[in-house]
């Protein structure tokens, strides 16, 4: 919870313990730094995606949990692609829904609800994360419309790179948590110690607070076109994995 994880900043700082905030921001609190990837950006690639392989049309938009500011950044880096379209004319967007908790379940219900108000006419789903996005892949099978939405993802999970593979998941986030997980070790080393972590941080993040100074790696667009190259290739997933039955 954003909000409520203030407090056991507030009780580590009074104890003269520096705090990294990982993976997602906690709010109004003295934060020392933030380590996650650009999920604003994550948001953007997901957006400019949709915007780009969906020309016109009906549009589900899935937030994660409502408590989880990862959710809001997600969200407004995507709809600076989505919004101008709804502007234009070109989108409706016929649903546009926290998932509370991020279950899949709760998107699953969303996703078969907005499909049986339009009809099944969909034509493509924003969706923050994987976990999400294979919930919506499941809600249009049973109307025998998987591959033919654009659903998007983010997170690169071996079950989203095996949806990409067949067709039914339209594109995926990858986001290098070994490099995200290193600096976050050397930044809590060097605060530990004392010492300065100004070359590292590129950024700010405003967390309602303050001025955090942010380390905000860059996440990388997987598509069936590139997905060997980037995810195989690297390791990250085996071809054995993504490719076998």
């Amino acid at each position: 919870d954003a909000e409520s994880s203030a407090t056991s900043v507030e009780a580590a700082k009074a104890a003269g313990v520096p705090v990294i905030s990982y993976c997602r921001l906690v709010l109004n609190s003295d934060l020392d730094g933030h380590i996650a990837f650009d999920n604003e950006r994550v948001g953007e690639l997901q957006g400019k995606y949709l915007a780009e392989h969906v020309p016109a049309g009906n549009i589900i938009v899935l937030k994660g949990a409502k408590e989880d500011f990862n959710s809001i950044l997600f969200h407004r880096g995507a709809m600076k692609y989505i919004q101008p379209k709804v502007d234009s004319g070109d989108y409706k967007i016929v649903m546009d829904q926290f998932v509370p908790n991020w279950l899949p379940a709760n998107a699953l219900k969303i996703v078969e609800d907005a499909l049986t108000a339009n009809n099944n006419d969909i034509q493509g789903i924003l969706s923050p994360n994987d976990s999400l996005a294979g919930a919506a892949i499941q809600a249009l099978a049973a109307q025998d419309l998987d591959g033919k939405v654009v659903v998007t993802g983010g997170d690169a999970e071996l079950a989203a790179a095996k949806r990409v593979i067949q067709g039914t998941q339209s594109m995926t986030a990858y986001r290098e948590l070994i490099r995200m997980d290193t600096l976050a070790i050397e930044v809590a080393i060097r605060l530990a110690k004392g010492e300065e972590i100004s070359d590292l941080v590129a950024t700010t993040i405003d967390n309602g607070y303050k001025q955090v100074p942010a380390i905000l790696p860059e996440p990388q667009i997987v598509t069936k076109d590139n997905i060997d190259e980037v995810l195989i290739d690297s390791g990250y997933h085996s071809h054995e994995d993504c490719y076998g039955q």
